[in-house]
């Protein structure tokens, strides 16, 4: 009967911290700006996964089938 009651109190505190942006601590700044980069990146483009990190899903089809050639190999336990 406790936990039932405890599982919304915990599910509106694990909801409010994502209710405003993100920023440095108080007293800290951002990373460096990488080499090569014109301007420090902002904290919402430091955490913008790139499609290196997170590729989009690829829907090629299937063009042609070739049929598989017989392995000489695939041979049944010995006994």
């Amino acid at each position: 009967m406790r936990a039932a009651a405890l599982l919304p109190l915990a599910l509106v505190l694990a909801g409010c911290g994502a209710a405003q942006g993100l920023e440095p601590a108080p007293g800290k700044t951002l990373p460096v700006a990488p080499r090569g980069a014109v301007a420090v990146p902002t904290a919402t483009q430091l955490l913008t996964p790139t499609p290196q990190q997170r590729p989009e899903r690829s829907d090629d089809l299937l063009t042609n089938s070739d049929e598989r050639r017989t392995d000489t190999f695939d041979l049944p336990p010995q006994r």
